[in-house]
């Protein structure tokens, strides 16, 4: 395994972060061990979570296998949605964000948060009041650095302009979805971390599965794409199955798992720190580490980014981006 170090922290993590949002749902307890071990197998230190994956069992699970040996990863999870009955258990005021801290907290079985994620944005709260909530955090030694999951470019820089301003740690993560039939994070988002040395865990590097091929072989075929709501909607555009089918048939081409190779795609971008993988089951997880091998070369990477439809650039003034002004 080869380590790399997320943004400005110093803290050494695996080029995988395994996803532990099918603990306790898909994934029983003695499957979700298995998982875990498999990935400490090929040397992953890195493990994302959230407060609400699999009602809080998904935090439960990873503080019980990670055991004594706590120090030795490095782990995220998650505040925004709701983590209780109570409705001030949602959004990012402090109210919600100490008390999903503390939480989380005790269900991962730790003294401290190595990377704590705000998972989406709240308009009802104030910025400036939820990033000193996480200074608050990070002050009394409960998390280690602020992160940030599915906000938008311009909502990130400019918390990082207030966590600049008044002295704030400021955000060293950030979370966005990223495959390839997902580019949108190519625009604004991977530019920003590029620049301000933000590391970057993404997600859904399958695409929920779309890019293994199984829902283009069998129209029966279950999981998410066909299970859940939100998911059928996200990959509902024709343009989406032109791709997994363009792209499965590259896969067969060089004899390699779609999955694998859909991974791979992810993690050779410059900006990405790890991809986050994840499974139902040790056998759906395999293929997503044999990525770890996967030799990526610039000429397989441009012609997989030839499959899909490269997002539209972030300034119609193109020119100044390609350097065709000088």
């Amino acid at each position: 395994m080869n380590y790399t170090t997320v943004g400005k922290t110093g803290i050494k993590v695996s080029k995988l972060a395994l996803g532990t949002m099918s603990f306790g749902t898909t994934a029983d307890k003695q499957e979700s061990k298995k998982m875990f071990e498999k990935a400490i197998d090929y040397g992953i230190n890195f493990f994302d979570s959230a407060n609400v994956y699999g009602g809080g069992q998904a935090e439960e699970f990873l503080g019980e296998f990670m055991g004594k040996q706590r120090n030795n990863y490095a782990i995220t999870t998650k505040v925004f949605w709701p983590g209780g009955p109570d409705q001030n258990q949602a959004g990012l005021s402090k109210k919600s964000i100490i008390q999903n801290v503390e939480q989380s907290l005790k269900r991962l079985n730790t003294d401290y948060i190595d990377f704590y994620f705000l998972h989406d944005y709240d308009p009802a709260t104030p910025m400036e009041t939820t990033l000193s909530a996480l200074e608050q955090l990070v002050k009394d030694g409960k998390i280690l650095y602020p992160a940030v999951s599915n906000w938008a470019a311009w909502q990130i820089a400019k918390a990082l302009g207030i966590q600049s301003k008044e002295l704030l740690t400021r955000f060293e993560l950030v979370e966005p979805m990223y495959s390839l039939v997902k580019r949108q994070a190519e625009v604004e988002i991977l530019p920003l971390a590029k620049d301000q040395n933000l590391g970057v865990i993404s997600y859904s590097p399958l695409g929920a599965g779309l890019l293994t091929g199984k829902y283009l072989e069998n129209k029966h075929a279950t999981g998410r794409l066909t299970e859940e709501g939100r998911y059928i909607d996200r990959y509902a555009q024709a343009e989406n199955q032109l791709v997994a089918k363009r792209f499965v048939a590259y896969a067969e081409k060089l004899e390699v798992s779609p999955i694998t190779l859909a991974v791979a795609w992810v993690a050779y971008h410059e900006a990405i720190t790890a991809p986050i993988i994840g499974a139902r089951n040790v056998e759906q997880l395999q293929p997503s580490l044999e990525a770890l091998a996967f030799k990526m070369t610039p000429a397989i990477y441009e012609a997989l980014n030839q499959l899909s439809i490269t997002p539209q650039p972030a300034t119609d003034r193109s020119e100044v981006l390609t350097g065709k002004w000088k």
